[in-house]
């Protein structure tokens, strides 16, 4: 696997779906502030967010584990996933942005004219006011959460229905994720997928070894994946 280059696509791109947090939006201060809300509530001193942003991209059951040691299967794990939410709730756009060169990116993607849209595990309660929140509400082509189908990633269906939705052939289409589950579920679905090195990553895997189609160091890198350079 080599950095950044141009896919050999079999038909040329005709769009790209991305995941949120971690990929599109630095979401990490918020969910990192709804998991200290729960440590001080319990007598717990608040933890630097440097230490849970690696954490983010797998939601309350990362941010859970890391903060509390508490981990699903535990007596207490469910009700503290839903103090989490709760929490997150009420500081859902304080402070999340767009990475760097993410708006300079759908820009060249819409001027292009490849279609773009979202797959995130966040459930829709949570995706809708953020992506509303960043402007993004009504230029993604397709968004779909953690709760719209059967299945979360990684399993392929959240993929394959945005694909469906935007009439976007699989094999043309790329997904961008940072999260060994979104490699997963791009492998799964048939579609080709960039690993965003930009992003939050986890500690459970090296990002060299998800088996992602390209590494990308940081947004804009994709217009090359795309065959499109850097405009």
């Amino acid at each position: 696997m080599s950095k950044n280059p141009a896919l050999n696509w079999t038909t040329p791109p005709q769009a790209v779906l991305f995941d949120l947090d971690g990929t599109l939006a630095d979401t990490a201060g918020d969910l990192g502030g709804a998991l200290n809300h729960l440590r001080v509530q319990r007598g717990l001193q608040p933890m630097p967010l440097d230490l849970l942003r690696p954490h983010a991209s797998a939601g309350a059951r990362g941010l859970i584990g890391v903060g509390l040691d508490i981990h699903p299967g535990h007596a207490e794990y469910e009700d503290l996933r839903l103090a989490f939410l709760d929490a997150y709730t009420q500081c859902l756009s304080d402070t999340t942005v767009l990475f760097d060169g993410v708006a300079q990116l759908l820009d060249q993607l819409e001027q292009a004219g490849l279609k773009w849209g979202v797959v995130t595990n966040k459930p829709h309660r949570f995706t809708t006011p953020v992506m509303r929140g960043l402007g993004l509400d009504s230029r993604s082509m397709t968004t779909i959460s953690g709760d719209t189908t059967a299945h979360a990633k990684p399993h392929p269906l959240p993929l394959l229905t945005a694909c469906e939705q935007i009439k976007s052939d699989p094999a043309a289409t790329l997904y961008v994720g940072d999260d060994l589950r979104d490699i997963q579920a791009a492998q799964a679905a048939g579609m080709p997928s960039a690993a965003a090195a930009w992003g939050y990553l986890g500690h459970s895997h090296d990002i060299r070894d998800w088996g992602a189609d390209v590494i990308t160091e940081w947004p804009l890198d994709l217009l090359a994946v795309l065959g499109l350079g850097q405009r």
